[in-house]
C-alpha cells in the first residue's frame, strides 16, 4: 500500500504547525515501505500534484482551528468527494478543501483520506506549539500510524 502522510500548516503562526512538527517527529524514524512523511507547510499546489503520483491512502496532519475542538484535542476525520466542493484554490497557500477538491480536475484520483487533526489554543503570530498542542503530538502520531497501518479509524 502507498501512504502519503502530509502535513500542512504555517509554522510561524503557533499552533497551525501542528501537522508540521508531527511529521518531523514521524520522519525521524523509519517508516514502513510504502509511507511517505512529508510536510507541505503551506504548499497546496505542491500538495496536489503529488497526489496525482497515485496514493492508496491520504493522511493529512493539521490543526484545526475553532470553537469545535478544545486545544490539544486530537480528533481522526474521514474525507470524501461528497466533503469537499470546489473550493478556492490559491496557488500560493494551503487550503487543504481546495488542494483535494482540485486533484480530480487535475486528471487524478482522490484515495481515501483522513485527516488527523488537532483543537488548538492559539495561532497568532509566533513559532511553535502551546503546551498543550505539544503534548497532543505523540497522540497525533499514534493515530497517523494505525491509519498506515490501514487500520481505518483508530
Amino acid at each position: 500500500m502507498n501512504v502519503l502522510v502530509a502535513g500542512i500548516g504555517n509554522i510561524f503562526l503557533g499552533d497551525d504547525g501542528f501537522g508540521p512538527e508531527v511529521v518531523r517527529q514521524l520522519g525521524a524514524s523509519e517508516q514502513p515501505p510504502g509511507v511517505r512523511v512529508a510536510d507541505y507547510g503551506i504548499r497546496g499546489m505542491h500538495l496536489a500534484y503529488d497526489l496525482l503520483d497515485g496514493y492508496d491512502r491520504l493522511v493529512l496532519v493539521d490543526a484545526l482551528p475553532g470553537p469545535a475542538h478544545a486545544p490539544g484535542e486530537v480528533v481522526v476525520l474521514s474525507v470524501g468527494p461528497d466533503d469537499l466542493g470546489e473550493g478556492d484554490f490559491d496557488a500560493h497557500g494551503m487550503n487543504p478543501v481546495a488542494v483535494l477538491a482540485s486533484v480530480t480536475r487535475l486528471g487524478g484520483t482522490l484515495p481515501p483520506t483522513y485527516v488527523v487533526g488537532c483543537g488548538v489554543a492559539s495561532t497568532a503570530q509566533g513559532i511553535g506549539l502551546s503546551p498543550r498542542v505539544s503534548a497532543a503530538v505523540p497522540a497525533a502520531m499514534e493515530a497517523v500510524r494505525s491509519l498506515y497501518a490501514g487500520a481505518g479509524r483508530p
